[in-house]
């Protein structure tokens, strides 16, 4: 063989090394020396109903927080809900008959809305609560937001069911157009509960370039 050969094999030998040296580095930079992950992008949502519609305690559930230490909110308070990939913002509205009034003043700024509900509550409650719904879908600051409404202690006895809630607050005329869904939940049973139903429907109505996981 004539040297000219050698000579092309053995620099074909090295760019290989160099080639495979160049790939080895890559790797281990992108293993070893990754950057801290990019800050989590935070919206906010307002979540309003009737005192003892379980508000309170279902936040601080999602926060991991003890019930044992859940007072129901006289005011507003905000809790932040993390997920994976943002973190909610959740601005709670308290549900006395002398706070409500005030709840518009705290609607903006709210990206979406939840809505929760007693299951279990009077017909004097229920009606109460769905006047409030109405009045909140067709607030100006809130009718174009999307919105989660929880019938809340299913649990209970004398809970409604989804569907008779959802005839008896007239939800498909009167949000027809609207972006919401209704959701049955209970605080004794919240792992049951399908969160990647409530993640997706914000993620795909209200924060379209989010994806979000429970933690």
């Amino acid at each position: 063989m004539s040297l000219h050969f050698f000579q092309r094999m053995s620099e074909c030998i090295q760019l290989s090394f160099a080639v495979c040296r160049i790939g080895i580095y890559t790797c281990f930079r992108g293993l070893c020396c990754k950057g801290p992950p990019p800050p989590r992008p935070e919206y906010d949502l307002v979540c309003i109903g009737l005192t003892g519609s379980g508000k309170t305690s279902l936040l601080s559930r999602l926060c991991s927080e003890s019930p044992e230490n859940v007072v129901s909110t006289t005011g507003f308070s905000i809790k932040a809900v993390p997920f994976q990939n943002a973190i909610l913002n959740v601005k709670e509205l308290g549900g006395a008959d002398n706070i409500r009034k005030y709840w518009s003043r705290y609607y903006q700024g709210s990206q979406g809305v939840i809505f929760v509900l007693d299951s279990a509550s009077s017909e004097d409650d229920l009606e109460t609560a769905r006047n409030e719904l109405h009045s909140a879908l067709q607030h100006p600051q809130l009718c174009t937001l999307p919105f989660l409404i929880l019938a809340n202690h299913q649990d209970k006895p004398a809970a409604r069911s989804v569907q008779e809630i959802k005839k008896y607050f007239e939800l498909e005329p009167l949000a027809r157009g609207k972006r919401w869904i209704l959701k049955p939940c209970s605080l004794d049973d919240m792992e049951a509960f399908n969160f990647d139903v409530v993640t997706s429907f914000f993620s795909v109505n209200c924060f379209p370039a989010a994806h979000f996981e429970m933690k």
